[in-house]
């Protein structure tokens, strides 16, 4: 009888990583750190025992390992918390991302590359690694920690902005054919999709499993969870999102229901197993040879990472007013780079815009970041102790005066908070769906009209009337506001 080889590598893979992570347990090393090595081991670049037999298969694996890592983050980081961190998220991600592609791009030119290599270098060093921090959080017990929060939902805004700046990297890359307006267009239509997305699931998930909660053993809830989660990553890949964000919106979404938490233990040990895969996947990417040939530059990227991801979040986090401890342990968390830049690398390479030996560099900095990031996580209390300890009187004053541990929580505003909630979702939601109607009305809905009628104008009109018709339901629903809470405002 033949055993397929997808069976044998799986077997492979968790045999030797099971025994790997057990010592590096035993030498009170992380998890993630044996998986890397695990995988390391069973790759083709170490031949003293058996290695996988088709890798093809492992690389599928390993993207399910992704989404379903996403998909636990989105369940223990819902939309509440993000709305929470969002400023303090948005200003590290707002100091980290112009810089640190700045600098690779700088490093880049030092190293006399290609104008468009020195480019994509700076967007692959520009993000750090959601699954290797999470990961290392999980490791350590911290993810409900101030500062992790503010981290995790860094790390969310990263993504969503690695999407739109792989649009722009696609624009550079095919020339000058492509025009600003038709980038910005394309802009604005991601945003509305990822909008619609949100607010629908927002809105219509919860109430569907209100509806059907009776009839839910943990069985249904976990297929029925799972496939809402894939649905949706079948929806963000299809309107040019990441799986990685489709399945982080999915667990988002099912966070605010009342079985968030059945779901939560439900799909661990999935999101373990896959999530296992995913970090064997990137030990397979690790190729001695490379690392000998392109040994100094892995060195100096490596350094320029580790150095600037850790210098300017640090700056990110004290300009959002966290703490000096949140501070440090934020900073430090955030210096490796990961998954994004495979993905980065990959669209420089399909679009032949980038040299051969910048892929498996950014490879092996990445495994090397990997392998640095918990010592830096465990390390960073220690770091803070001793800063503590040694920084002048007056710059710690200075300092407390005016960060906080809870900042996110005292910067909120609970009338703001009710008018956001009341007024400017409303808002948001209905002019979506009105720039939606109005572009698949010029777009789709006229041509076929005119067709019919054998006239463009009266087509135009027909299309017009419609359009008109079906917006004003939205108008009706933006305008129907609570006006105590904006005169309540208007007169503060």
């Amino acid at each position: 009888m033949h055993l397929d080889s997808l069976v044998a590598d799986l077997a492979l893979i968790l045999v030797v990583a099971g025994i790997v992570t057990v010592i590096f347990r035993k030498i009170n090393q992380p998890c993630v750190l044996g998986y890397v090595f695990a995988g390391f081991l069973i790759s083709p670049n170490f031949s003293l025992i058996p290695t996988v037999v088709d890798q093809g298969d492992i690389n599928v694996w390993a993207e399910i390992g992704i989404i379903f890592l996403m998909f636990g983050l989105g369940l223990d980081f819902s939309f509440k918390k993000l709305g929470t961190v969002g400023g303090s998220a948005f200003t590290v991600v707002a100091t980290v991302m112009p810089m640190m592609i700045l600098i690779g791009a700088g490093v880049g030119a030092l190293f006399g590359w290609d104008r468009m290599d020195c480019i994509f270098l700076g967007g692959m060093l520009s993000m750090s690694s959601t699954m290797i921090i999470m990961k290392s959080y999980d490791e350590y017990d911290l993810r409900q920690e101030e500062f992790a929060n503010v981290v995790l939902g860094a790390l969310v805004i990263e993504d969503v902005a690695g999407i739109f700046m792989l649009v722009i990297l696609s624009t550079i890359s095919v020339g000058s054919n492509v025009s600003g307006t038709e980038m910005g267009i394309q802009f604005v239509l991601m945003l509305l999709y990822l909008l619609v997305l949100i607010l629908a699931g927002i809105y219509v998930i919860p109430s569907l499993f209100r509806k059907i909660s009776r009839l839910l053993n943990d069985e249904l809830l976990l297929i029925i969870s799972i496939g809402l989660c894939l649905l949706l990553v079948v929806i963000a890949s299809l309107i040019g999102f990441s799986s990685a964000i489709g399945a982080f919106l999915a667990g988002s979404i099912l966070a605010g229901i009342v079985q968030s938490d059945r779901i939560i233990i439900l799909v661990k040990p999935v999101r373990d197993l896959f999530g296992a895969i995913f970090f064997v996947s990137v030990g397979m990417l690790i190729v001695p040879s490379l690392l000998v040939k392109y040994i100094i530059p892995i060195i100096i990227l490596s350094a320029v990472v580790i150095v600037g991801q850790m210098l300017f979040s640090t700056l990110g986090f004290l300009l959002s007013g966290q703490s000096l401890k949140s501070t440090v342990r934020g900073g430090f968390s955030m210096v490796q780079i990961g998954e994004f830049s495979f993905i980065v690398a990959t669209l420089g390479q399909s679009l032949g815009v980038i040299s051969d030996y910048l892929y498996p560099i950014v490879v092996c900095v990445s495994v090397v970041t990997t392998f640095t990031t918990p010592i830096f996580i465990n390390n960073a209390e220690k770091v803070y102790n001793f800063l503590d300890r040694k920084l002048p009187k007056k710059i710690k004053i200075s300092i407390r005066r005016n960060t906080s541990e809870d900042q996110s929580k005292k910067t909120m505003d609970p009338d703001w908070n009710q008018y956001i909630k009341k007024v400017a979702i409303r808002t948001a939601i209905g002019s979506a769906l009105l720039f939606m109607l109005y572009w698949g009305g010029t777009r789709y809905l006229a041509p076929v009209i005119a067709g019919a009628v054998n006239s463009t104008i009266a087509g135009d009109i027909i299309t017009a009337a419609i359009t008109i018709f079906l917006m004003l339901p939205f108008v009706n629903f933006i305008y129907t506001t609570n006006n105590t809470i904006f005169v309540k405002l208007w007169v503060k």
